[in-house]
């Protein structure tokens, strides 16, 4: 639910999706583009939940103290009203938080991409410091721990030039 001008945002966000994609290269061109595999919609509760979560944000902005603000709901619209069409809604317009994780395992198992100090497995002087390293996502916007990730990078590489 969002407006312009005035008025604000409610949104339901279903922060630990059970779904996991993948980012895979077509060929060893540096060239080609990644193939990317969200998934967004395979497990199948998401779509439930999704949408209990916007019954859940109009129940709260139908509450007596937005009453005098005199909002008017824009997204999905006071024509959407029944649960199959809140799901459809949910399915056509739901997003992700551009906070994806997890592409680039950290380990020493043989599914891993870096090791511990970030370093690519069997790539000479590349090193991955991003949030994609995390082994899952965190309840939060990723930008405060991808911020450490990068200031424990800065000390490696600098320990790695002495």
């Amino acid at each position: 639910m969002m407006g312009y001008g005035r008025d604000w945002v409610l949104s339901a966000v279903l922060l630990r999706p059970a779904s996991r994609g993948s980012v895979s290269l077509p060929s060893a061109d540096p060239l080609a583009p990644p193939v990317i595999n969200p998934v967004f919609l395979s497990w199948s509760e998401v779509l439930e939940i999704l949408t209990d979560g916007l019954t859940e944000a109009r129940r709260i902005l139908s509450a007596s103290v937005f009453e005098p603000m005199h909002a008017t709901e824009r997204y999905p619209g006071a024509d959407v009203q029944s649960r199959e069409a809140l799901t459809q809604y949910t399915r056509q317009y739901g997003a992700t938080m551009f906070h994806p994780i997890g592409t680039c395992k950290m380990g020493n198992v043989e599914c891993a991409v870096v090791d511990a100090n970030l370093k690519v497995h069997g790539v000479e002087g590349l090193r991955v410091v991003y949030a994609s390293i995390m082994p899952s996502i965190i309840g939060g916007n990723t930008n405060a721990p991808t911020i450490m990730i990068a200031e424990k990078a800065a000390d490696l590489i600098k320990a790695d030039m002495q």
